[in-house]
């Protein structure tokens, strides 16, 4: 019979470094709450190609430093004594704490540590990698979470193109594993001996970013948002070294805050996060309005007046972008089954090969074969990569990248006769056919709701979503076209427009998410086959919520 949640409190108590997490638990104890009990001890955080992400607090089922402190450890199991991991962190809670940690659990392993000079993105994470010929990186961050979380996600070294990129399968499985044989971590070996690197890896990363095809326009007047995160001064200092005029700050925004006061959740695509930047936008009168989320790996794109594009509508204008600035029949472009059905026509437009993975920029930044350069790779939740296997800084997505290929784009538009990126969007519209995307949430409270329904899909295919019949159903649950196994479901649809759903359940959150895409020919106006798109839309979005009639949907 194993230990009581109290018992696995009590030993938790005993090997816990952090006072705040032991006089939490303390008073859990103190308390007898049984239910805060079993909410941290009858289950762990698990490690995935993802790492880890949850609320802080105390025991194995949050984020905190003992749970860091194995993970480390794990990692350098992992690695073997000798290797180098570089080590960088953003600005919330407890960030610093856990990067010094896994610091330290590295260096006592036997490891060579490589701690980044402050809070930083992480794409310079990413970039530091490779630059410095490490043999993992490690980074600490939530992302765009809400402000109670931290997160810890690790990218492989060495040489390749894979360098500098997240792990895959069956890497996690090994650190996961090798975490499990830790011990209690009050028993790890710690040293004291890791190198902060200089702050001379933050130049080399723009000098990396500033490379990247972005023409010479540099007339564009951009508002930027941080989001009480971490990118501001390294975007700033970005846009400046290109020659573009710097950005205007959303000054309640501009400064590093782990408790995000201006925002319910600190991403860019939540109804009310760019607000503020919308409303400081149209006050300046600015061509664009830009935001990355907290740790600047994505980037959200808005027009004042208009508001925020779609992940789609960016991917699309940088994609053509990236090909019209690029040159060679060995380029490919990526993107995912989730993602919008345009791509593919724009690469064969430019002669370039088109590849599709799962979602997630572990598979992106892999697409592309042996001699080919994987030039530009997107998926449609505001993750953008740009450059070749060779020359991009990154592999992994990297808002600070993007941003500046977004401005240099609205430049080169502003110089043709005033245009702008949604005159941009009219063109291809009128070129590849309208492709008007959105999404539906659907959330449970029982994970199992989700097992089952994508069950009762596969053995009842739906005939129709509203009067859109079903001409084609494509399951990627036993891997298809060189992919691996997913839980997906995508519907390729036909009648009065065409049209895609693709069903599949989060990786991090208990909900199933709906991609929809209805692609019209545009005859007239684009902006009257919008209004037409955005109806079979609302259309797509009803079918789907009759599909679930036992749970609520957000959209």
């Amino acid at each position: 019979m194993g230990a009581s949640h109290r018992e696995q409190a009590e030993a938790w108590l005993q090997q816990d470094p952090d006072p705040q997490t032991r006089d939490e638990l303390k008073a859990i104890l103190d308390a007898g709450d049984e239910a805060a009990l079993a909410d941290r001890f009858g289950a762990r955080l698990e490690f995935g190609t993802a790492g880890l992400r949850g609320a802080l607090g105390a025991g194995p089922n949050r984020m905190n430093r003992v749970t860091v402190m194995r993970a480390a450890a794990g990692v350098a199991r992992w690695l073997g004594a000798g290797r180098c991991a570089v080590i960088g962190y953003d600005a919330r809670h407890r960030s610093a704490d856990f990067a010094e940690d896994t610091a330290a659990v590295l260096t006592g392993a036997g490891c060579t540590a490589l701690v980044l000079p402050r809070p930083l993105p992480t794409p310079v994470l990413a970039y530091a990698v490779r630059a410095l010929g490490a043999d993992a990186g490690i980074m600490v961050t939530a992302s765009h979470n809400p402000p109670q979380d931290n997160g810890y996600k690790v990218y492989v070294g060495g040489e390749g193109p894979d360098a500098g990129s997240q792990i895959v399968a069956p890497a996690d499985a090994e650190i996961s594993a090798a975490i499990d044989a830790v011990g209690p971590v009050d028993e790890l070996k710690l040293g004291g001996g890791w190198t902060v690197v200089d702050e001379e890896i933050v130049d080399r990363y723009l000098d990396a970013v500033g490379a990247l095809p972005l023409g010479s326009d540099r007339d564009v007047s951009v508002t930027y948002t941080p989001l009480h995160g971490v990118g501001a001064s390294t975007l700033v200092t970005a846009f400046e070294r290109v020659g573009f005029p710097a950005p205007g700050l959303v000054l309640e925004q501009a400064d590093p805050d782990p408790d995000f006061p201006t925002v319910e959740f600190p991403n860019p695509e939540e109804p009310g996060a760019m607000d503020l930047a919308l409303a400081a936008g149209r006050a300046h009168g600015s061509d664009l309005v830009i935001a990355n989320d907290p740790d600047a790996d994505r980037v959200a794109v808005a027009i004042p007046g208009h508001g925020l594009l779609t992940g789609d509508e960016v991917g699309g204008l940088l994609a053509e972008y990236t090909l019209r600035h690029t040159e060679g029949h060995d380029r490919v472009v990526a993107t995912t089954i989730v993602s919008a059905g345009l791509l593919p026509k724009i690469a064969a437009d430019y002669g370039v090969r088109c590849e599709e993975t799962l979602t997630g920029f572990k598979w992106l930044a892999r697409a592309g074969g042996p001699g080919e350069r994987n030039v530009f790779c997107y998926e449609e939740a505001l993750g953008y990569c740009l450059g070749g296997d060779s020359s991009r800084p990154v592999a992994d997505k990297d808002g600070i990248g993007a941003a500046l290929a977004v401005a240099a784009m609205a430049a080169e538009a502003k110089r043709d006769g005033g245009r702008t990126l949604l005159d941009l969007l009219d063109d291809q519209a009128r070129r590849y056919g309208l492709h008007r995307t959105a999404q539906v949430a659907v959330r449970v409270s029982d994970l199992s709701l989700l097992t089952s329904t994508m069950r009762r899909l596969r053995a009842e295919p739906p005939r129709a979503f509203g009067t859109l019949e079903v001409e084609e159903v494509e399951d990627f649950a036993e891997g298809r076209d060189g992919l691996p196994p997913t839980d997906a479901l995508r519907y390729r649809l036909g009648g009065p427009a065409r049209a895609r759903v693709t069903l599949r359940p989060s990786g991090t959150e208990p909900k199933l998410k709906a991609y929809l895409e209805v692609i019209l020919p545009v005859e007239g106006e684009p902006a009257d086959t919008r209004v037409k798109a955005d109806a079979r839309i609302g259309e797509l979005r009803q079918a789907v919520r009759r599909l679930f009639p036992q749970v609520s949907e957000n959209a």
